[in-house]
């Protein structure tokens, strides 16, 4: 065979070879992103279900002693006025700062997303229940003598702030979504002025927003499950 043409293959097949290795390099490189990848979404998902593990046994170790501390209490106080006084003080100030499971008359609040289907004449961002539109019920049901509030469970107290991170409400540090259901514990009668025509559920209404309101004879509301922290208010002596 030729020289030249023998040089001319020789180059060619080390072309192909070179080309192929290459590719077979890039392969195993993105193969191996994608392993890392995975593999530290894996981690962080082991890690989160750890955590809340962790926190949920931790909050079941705490109800435990609170039923314990609650039994001492009622054996220290019988027969004993001064303590039974002291009892019921605790009682009514865990009631005031929502650290204990509650009920009474009250109303529900539902708030949903509007269907943009059925409403596509109307600015989608109405149809959206925001953090303001929570807040704006928040208020008028304290303003019409509310004694407690529940946000998709999740009790109100004197911190509880209602924020936005993204399109998400939060409450208590929880992201909570629609439907957001508001409870109240309350004379039912005054709650329900929320409802009154040209009042702040009407207006939702008139926005595209889906709101129901409902009267309870009864309603729970759960205690504040998170920790309360001072870090400016000090007692004075």
């Amino acid at each position: 065979m030729n020289k030249k043409i023998e040089i001319m293959i020789l180059t060619i097949m080390c072309f192909v070879l070179t080309i192929a290795i290459m590719i077979q390099i890039n392969t195993v490189k993105n193969n191996g992103t994608t392993i890392g990848l995975s593999q530290t979404e894996s981690n962080l998902k082991t890690q989160v279900l750890r955590m809340k593990e962790k926190y949920e046994n931790q909050y079941q170790e705490l109800e435990k002693a609170e039923k314990e501390l609650e039994r001492v209490r009622q054996v220290a106080t019988n027969n004993n006025t001064e303590l039974l006084q002291i009892q019921d003080k605790i009682k009514k100030y865990n009631l005031i700062i929502g650290n204990t499971d509650i009920k009474g008359t009250g109303v529900t609040v539902t708030l949903k997303d509007g269907e943009t289907a059925i409403n596509s004449s109307l600015d989608t961002d109405n149809l959206i229940i925001h953090a303001e539109n929570v807040l704006a019920v928040v208020n008028e049901l304290k303003n019409a003598g509310a004694e407690a509030i529940a946000i998709n469970g999740q009790r109100m107290v004197n911190t509880t702030a209602i924020p936005c991170d993204g399109n998400v409400i939060v409450v208590n540090g929880s992201k909570v979504s629609t439907p957001i259901v508001i409870t109240a514990i309350g004379y039912p009668e005054l709650l329900t002025t929320l409802n009154r025509p040209g009042g702040t559920l009407e207006r939702f209404t008139s926005l595209g927003k889906n709101v129901e309101m409902k009267k309870y004879t009864s309603v729970k509301i759960p205690k504040y499950a998170g920790v309360m922290t001072f870090k400016y208010a000090k007692t004075i002596n």
